[in-house]
């Protein structure tokens, strides 16, 4: 791996492959908020409407899991952020990128949302298996 600025040489990267590592865990993300709120509201809904008092396993397992997959799309869109920031860069580290050129921020603004929303999908995720859904809701 090259470490020296003059043994840096910029490699082309398309644009799809930019705008996946930007924008695909924040879409994760929203996606597994839209389809926490659309189980908690067909769980919580059944539950006020007929009286029902049981837990939901299915459901909360159902939703870890399907959080568990977001997550890992969000970890691979963070890896691909930071690989076309390898390629693009030609700073030695990340810690002393500038993202002066529009491809190159994308690249850091990739790993940057990666490792904001990663940390959101996994608060996000945590609470069903503690807490029962329809007193989360409340």
């Amino acid at each position: 791996m090259a470490t020296l600025p003059s043994e840096i040489h910029p490699q082309p990267v398309p644009p799809s492959k930019l705008w996946f590592g930007l924008a695909t865990s924040a879409a994760a993300w929203v996606a597994l908020g839209f389809i926490d709120l659309m189980i908690v509201w067909q769980v919580c809904g059944y539950a006020t409407e007929y009286g029902v008092t049981r837990t939901h396993e299915v459901a909360r397992w159902f939703l870890f899991g399907i959080a568990v997959v977001l997550f890992v799309i969000a970890v691979a869109s963070g890896f691909t952020s930071y690989r076309n920031w390898r390629a693009i860069s030609q700073q030695p580290d990340m810690l002393t990128a500038n993202a002066a050129d529009r491809r190159e921020f994308m690249g850091v603004l990739g790993v940057i949302v990666t490792i904001t929303l990663g940390a959101g999908i996994v608060w996000l995720a945590l609470p069903p298996l503690i807490v029962e859904f329809c007193v989360r809701a409340k």
